[in-house]
């Protein structure tokens, strides 16, 4: 495959370090390193539900050649910042490869956006380097603290799904070793069943040791956006259906406790990029505005908060519609101005469901889930509606496809919130959606397979030395 023609003064202008050490000794066989000291530090997803024991942390360091993943146990699984919700970052009883420390550009061509990086690389990482140059991620989460690797494993969506489609698309190539020592160049001309595995594949494929990511061209760091109110859930879609023909990014907050003719009212939110690359008296530069320092307690968020904050929020914009140009950063990644953001939801943490239902199916099967959310009596403080369009990915166990996408978040209380998503989960079967395996951490092995009915293909391409939680659970 054609290599991109990389000068030596983008490299020094990036890194300042060239080649990760394991390029640099390209012919030697990792399995003939030495395997590194199993670290006891445990590791907690997003949702820090379910609270599991590992076998022990492998660090990877770049300033070591790479080690022989045999000789590091019978179950490994790649893990970088672990913002993943659920269990599929988790490796109960086996050997988590903390990949942050591979977290080196090698190689950026300012000219056309092209960008070679180790896996361990983070997205605000990119972003610190691309937006000044006048590049931004091709889609981006609401979270910019997620690695090039997870990204990948997870072929995460963003606001801008129905025109750029997922992560996946914009991988060029990357290379993937697995435990054997073997090591795979994989494009969409080259490997390309490993790629097309690897891409959604949830880490199970092997190791992803860097990445090419093609960025996309901004003129500056800012956002033109618009919030508009919309009292219903077929008000969302007139407006969605408006937005997504104009707008390359759009979303929705939607009050999840609001009921009869109100059901799915919110805030819409829609834009793009600015063409100014700066503003007088302004700065596009992202900042954080505070931590939470301590768990609050698990009574905080209850039915009653969540609805007084529901309403509050959706009746906090005086106006139907309001224009401006912010930054990038609270347009994006509103909750990561705040540190520890996850700790609002106290010590038992939190589960989040989301789900992608069908265009002909949506209005119906969204007013059921949020019925049924709302009877509960534990509404979901976080509530985010958007559309997925036709952009297919390359990624064989992909999430997003056409539809709309509903995203839940709900304080963990025991069996009672465990039932009211097995409720949710049906409804979403029954009406031929999937569930998201990167924000689970409960669905059964049934939803699993309704959801991604070739996941028995997928699973000739899993290293026979990995494994996750996730996966035991759902495929036993």
């Amino acid at each position: 495959m054609n290599r991109p023609d990389f000068s030596s003064e983008d490299v020094a202008v990036v890194s300042g370090q060239g080649a990760p050490v394991w390029e640099d000794a390209a012919t030697r066989n990792p399995a003939q390193s030495p395997a590194p000291e199993l670290l006891t530090a445990n590791r907690q997803s997003w949702g820090r539900y379910p609270s599991v024991a590992h076998a022990g942390v492998a660090e990877l360091s770049r300033r070591q050649p790479l080690p022989d993943l045999a000789a590091l146990g019978p179950s490994l699984l790649p893990h970088g910042l672990g913002r993943s919700y659920g269990d599929s970052c988790l490796n109960e009883g086996g050997v988590l490869l903390d990949t942050t420390s591979l977290n080196r550009f090698i190689a950026f061509d300012a000219t056309t956006g092209l960008l070679r990086c180790e896996s361990g690389v983070s997205l605000a990482q990119i972003l610190d380097l691309g937006v000044p140059r006048g590049w931004f991620l091709p889609t981006t989460p609401g979270t910019k603290f997620v690695t090039v690797g997870g990204a990948i494993a997870n072929d995460i969506h963003g606001k801008n799904h129905h025109v750029a489609g997922a992560f996946g698309r914009h991988v060029t190539c990357f290379e993937l070793l697995r435990s054997d020592g073997q090591r795979y160049l994989c494009s969409p001309n080259e490997n390309v069943d490993l790629y097309r595995a690897t891409i959604g594949g949830m880490g199970l494929t092997g190791l992803i040791l860097w990445a090419e990511v093609q960025l996309r061209p901004i003129s500056g760091p800012y956002v033109d956006m618009e919030s508009i109110r919309f009292g219903s859930l077929a008000e969302f879609f007139e407006v969605s259906e408006e937005s997504d023909r104009a707008c390359e990014y759009t979303m929705a907050w939607i009050d999840c406790m609001a009921a009869g003719a109100q059901v799915g009212r919110g805030l819409f939110m829609r834009g793009n990029h600015a063409w100014q690359p700066r503003i007088p008296g302004r700065t596009g530069t992202p900042r954080r505005l505070l931590s939470l320092p301590i768990d609050l307690p698990n009574w905080v968020l209850n039915g009653a908060s969540v609805r007084a904050f529901n309403a509050l929020h959706y009746h906090a914009q005086l106006l139907k519609r309001v224009r401006k140009t912010i930054p990038y950063d609270p347009f994006f990644y509103p909750l990561d101005s705040i540190g520890d953001w996850n700790k609002m939801y106290g010590r038992r943490g939190f589960l989040q469901h989301q789900c992608v239902l069908p265009r002909e199916t949506a209005l119906q099967s969204l007013r059921s889930i949020l019925e049924t959310g709302a009877k509960s009596g534990e509404g979901s403080f976080l509530a985010v509606l958007k559309t997925f369009g036709d952009v297919k990915s390359p990624g064989l166990m992909s999430f997003p496809r056409p539809g709309v996408t509903l995203a839940l978040d709900f304080a963990f209380k025991g069996e009672k919130t465990l039932r009211l998503l097995d409720r949710i989960d049906e409804i979403v079967v029954d009406h031929g959606g999937a569930v998201y395996p990167a924000k689970d951490a409960r669905m059964s092995p049934k939803t699993f397979e309704a959801s991604f009915p070739r996941w028995r293909d997928f699973a000739g391409f899993i290293d026979p030395n990995f494994s996750s939680s996730f996966w035991r659970r759902v495929t036993g």
